[in-house]
């Protein structure tokens, strides 16, 4: 695994090593991560969810999903717009998601900003889909190295210091590029995981917004 980053599984097939063999992460690798994404509200949900992990691991927001889909609304950024201070105070209370005021208040303030961005280009998905990164910013193979070294991209970069300058908050660019590579707008399966080649087909038949 030090030389590939590959896992093999008991089913004998190769996977990312990050999902380090747990059942409910090896399913998320395998059914989610890098899948491409176009629905607005699953977009807005990862890069919220994105930035509670900032600080943590991803594996203890993943088992925290359902909570916070149930404490802001299933991300329907229309209606976590209109939450207020008591909102707030509940949601500092819930014990069943991240309790960090700051983030908190992050995501109603990004959900108002999700709604200026959706009303200016048709769809958050036709916005994030803008910072595809060309196959010249691509590295010719993804191995572990590569990933390793990697945390952050011109891409990245630059879509953290857009979605900044139009009042978006926690969304530094290695937070982005996660958000990235989750939502399939890059391939970052490594070479040898049994995903590679699925995700490059479904970005491949992907009908962009």
């Amino acid at each position: 695994m030090e030389k590939t980053g590959i896992i093999i599984g008991e089913d004998g097939q190769g996977r990312c090593f990050w999902h380090g063999g747990l059942e409910d992460y090896r399913r998320y690798h395998d059914e989610e991560w890098g899948r491409p994404v176009t629905d607005d509200f699953r977009l807005f949900e990862k890069i919220c969810l994105e930035g509670f992990q900032s600080g943590l691991s991803w594996l203890t927001i993943l088992r925290k999903r359902e909570n916070f889909r149930a404490a802001f609304a299933g991300f329907d950024f229309e209606r976590v717009a209109n939450f207020g201070e008591e909102d707030i105070e509940r949601l500092v209370a819930d014990a069943g998601i991240i309790r960090h005021r700051g983030k908190i208040v992050s995501t109603i303030n990004n959900a108002r900003r999700a709604i200026e961005l959706r009303d200016e280009f048709g769809s958050l998905a036709r916005f994030f889909w803008s910072f595809e990164p060309g196959a010249d910013e691509r590295p010719t193979v993804m191995d572990y190295a590569t990933l390793s070294a990697n945390p952050t991209t011109p891409t990245s970069v630059r879509l953290s210091k857009d979605l900044k300058k139009r009042g978006w908050t926690f969304v530094g660019p290695t937070t982005v590029y996660a958000f990235m590579q989750a939502m399939g707008l890059v391939n970052d399966h490594l070479a040898g995981c049994i995903c590679q080649p699925e995700v490059d087909r479904l970005r491949a038949e992907l009908i962009r917004p």
